[in-house]
């Protein structure tokens, strides 16, 4: 595909619906489509009826278009409005809001914000088939941060509310962590979020995904305290000091700033319900950003994030918590 480089090149591009299930087809399909409830090859060169824009199995006869089993499916929003979107989301450093794909792609707000959400899901990476670190030269950082309202801003009873929940009215009341580990080497970022900052808790997702010997810096906070029973883990204390030769947590501290001013500046105010996609959003656009040794564009992000659509589906119940899934 001879993909855009710029937003209005991608705009006038993905004008025509063929043009977009042709782009989205040879992402998913690259030795070409296939039925979804077929296998082997039984599940090969289905053909495509024109009229209706869908493929049809020659084997069990079933119609699909190229939304199923994508973040797309059952949507009846057309391709030409949802391929912009992924692009502004990738492109746009500091995000961009529900109100904003509103206005530019004329769909109403509750649909752009649904939207936006289902193609933060396309973002997320998959599970890792490696662990971070492992080499000499570098390190891993590891440390939490907490997001969240001041609890003196919050209104009395939502104040209250949280004091009930936390059984106090101070600190990290009302907040909620997320724990991020920065590869020096790869300069890769995995982050979560995480119910508590308990030693378990943390150094659980330490182990998970940092290879053993590694060389671990973080800063005194006490759930770490454990980690050189595993790793080389070196320390430095906020308290004194910022920065002890290459002991130190500022490059999980540049992202830090960059995931906040994301939240405040752009969309204001996030549930913690949420809070994770909108954390996956902001590592994808951090590992792809455009470096020396990796000269990324928007159009790279762009086909980057569109290899990522398939296999994964949110509908609005589970994004709204009406499912039955309880968020931390």
């Amino acid at each position: 595909m001879d993909s855009p480089k710029t937003l209005q090149q991608a705009i006038q591009y993905f004008s025509d619906e063929q043009t977009c299930i042709d782009a989205v087809a040879m992402m998913r399909w690259p030795d070409g489509p296939r039925c979804p409830d077929c296998s082997g090859d039984h599940a090969k060169n289905p053909y495509y009826i024109k009229t209706q824009k869908r493929w049809k199995c020659r084997y069990c006869r079933r119609q699909f278009s190229v939304k199923v089993e994508t973040i797309f499916e059952d949507s009846p929003i057309p391709l030409q409005k949802w391929l912009p979107a992924l692009w502004m989301l990738v492109s746009c450093k500091n995000g961009v809001s529900s109100y904003e794909i509103h206005r530019a792609l004329g769909v109403s707000q509750k649909t752009a914000w649904f939207m936006l959400h289902r193609l933060r899901l396309a973002l997320k990476s998959k599970a890792f088939a490696f662990k971070l670190g492992g080499k000499e030269s570098g390190g891993v950082e590891v440390d939490e941060t907490f997001v969240g309202g001041k609890l003196r801003n919050m209104h009395r009873d939502r104040r209250a509310r949280f004091a009930a929940e936390s059984g106090h009215a101070g600190g990290a009341t009302g907040k909620t962590i997320v724990i991020g580990m920065l590869d020096r080497d790869e300069r890769k970022i995995r982050a979560q979020v995480v119910p508590d900052v308990k030693r378990e808790t943390l150094q659980t997702e330490v182990l998970n995904n940092v290879k053993y010997g590694s060389r671990v810096y973080t800063d005194d906070a006490v759930p770490y305290d454990k980690l050189h029973w595993r790793y080389i883990h070196e320390v430095v204390n906020h308290a004194e000091q910022y920065v002890r030769g290459q002991v130190h947590t500022n490059g999980l501290e540049n992202f830090w700033s960059l995931l906040k001013r994301n939240l405040k500046g752009t969309y204001v105010a996030v549930e913690p319900f949420h809070l994770e996609r909108y954390v996956d959003e902001q590592v994808f656009r951090f590992n792809n950003r455009a470096t020396k040794d990796n000269p990324l564009n928007d159009s790279d992000r762009f086909l980057l994030a569109l290899s990522q659509v398939a296999g994964k589906r949110l509908t609005f119940a589970e994004l709204t918590g009406k499912n039955g899934e309880i968020p931390f």
